[in-house]
């Protein structure tokens, strides 16, 4: 055999083998390298979590964990890994699978109709890594209360509910943060002198505005009835509402999943800053979170003479409105005998 033929043959062989590698290579990088059945999956890395924390928690979703390991370490993510929320999608092959896991996608975190701080920590801590622990101590720490003049009862007021995007792996102190630049940008200049046209500091316009939410949930009802209990407060007079006595008897009894439709005489006469039967004034904190609208009825009210008003019982959902007492007694007898007609005990 001349030495041009073993040439050609070693070459030819050669060749051979390197297409095959090629073809192997080819096949670990770009084949798919998952195992589950879902469209998409999302996986969480923790703040600080090494190589070998990363690798537990991506063993339920990858098949071929070799392979993801050669391409990982060719492209450096043992030495660069991030914390966060990642998007594993079905059949992703390994080049896919580290460039998700360098791609933390942000939590849109909606909230709303949260009543009390304590319930808002907890909501929270079920979408971002912080726990309602660490955000209640963020949030009621007393440098940061005291740098934005809030107290740890009226706090509650800083957050305007919306939709956010926000990083899983957010600390408390950062989440905290980013709500008191949120709380910035909603009082604008503009709503800041609305609010002081109405006598009222954000504070203590967001603190209306819970007790306006709690009263109606029919939104073109609601400048109404601000403009009642701003009547009421120029008139120096009780504010006499029952959301802040159903709230006081739900501190009292440290139970907010109980459902209270009706208040009594007894409740109305219980001690607590929060019952504005018996203090006047506003109560020292929200008794929820108000939504927009809520916030906007008090800044925007309706001008009226009313002082009070009851629930209707010909429009469900809406109230009756009066200027007298009179006229204000004959509406919620109207209202109590009908609610005594339905076997409404508590």
């Amino acid at each position: 055999m001349s030495l041009k033929k073993i040439i050609t043959i070693s070459a030819v062989a050669i060749i051979s083998v390197l297409l095959i590698y090629g073809f192997i290579l080819v096949n670990k990088i770009f084949s798919s390298n998952t195992k589950f059945e879902e469209k998409e999956v999302y996986v969480y890395v923790p703040t600080d979590a090494s190589y070998a924390d990363v690798k537990k928690i991506l063993a339920p979703y990858i098949k071929n964990f070799d392979n993801f390991e050669m391409v990982a370490e060719k492209r450096d993510y043992p030495q660069n890994v991030k914390s966060g929320r990642f998007l594993l999608k079905k059949d992703m092959n390994n080049i896919d699978l580290v460039r998700a896991m360098r791609s933390n996608i942000p939590v849109k975190l909606v909230f709303n109709n949260q009543e009390r701080l304590e319930n808002f920590a907890g909501r929270i801590g079920k979408e971002i890594e912080a726990d309602s622990l660490s955000l209640l101590k963020a949030i009621k720490d007393s440098t940061f209360l005291a740098a934005n003049g809030f107290n740890e009862e009226n706090v509650f007021a800083m957050f305007i509910p919306n939709t956010y995007e926000i990083y899983w792996n957010t600390s408390a102190e950062k989440f905290r943060d980013k709500m008191i630049k949120e709380y910035h940008n909603f009082w604008t200049a503009e709503r800041i002198e609305k609010a002081k046209a109405q006598g009222l500091t954000p504070v203590q316009a967001t603190i209306l505005a819970s007790i306006v939410h709690k009263e109606s949930v029919k939104k073109d009802e609601r400048p109404r009835i601000a403009g009642v209990y701003l009547n009421r407060l120029r008139l120096e007079m009780p504010l006499q509402a029952d959301p802040t006595v159903i709230y006081a008897l739900k501190l009292r009894d440290n139970d907010f999943d109980q459902v209270i439709k009706r208040v009594f005489y007894n409740d109305l006469v219980m001690r607590s800053p929060y019952n504005t039967y018996v203090n006047k004034g506003l109560p020292p904190g929200p008794i929820a979170m108000p939504d927009i609208t809520a916030l906007e009825a008090v800044l925007n009210p309706e001008k009226n003479d009313y002082i009070y008003f009851c629930a209707s019982v010909d429009r469900f959902g809406y109230h009756e409105f009066a200027a007298t007492l009179a006229e204000h007694n004959v509406n919620a007898k109207k209202y109590s005998d009908w609610i005594a007609s339905q076997g409404v005990t508590r």
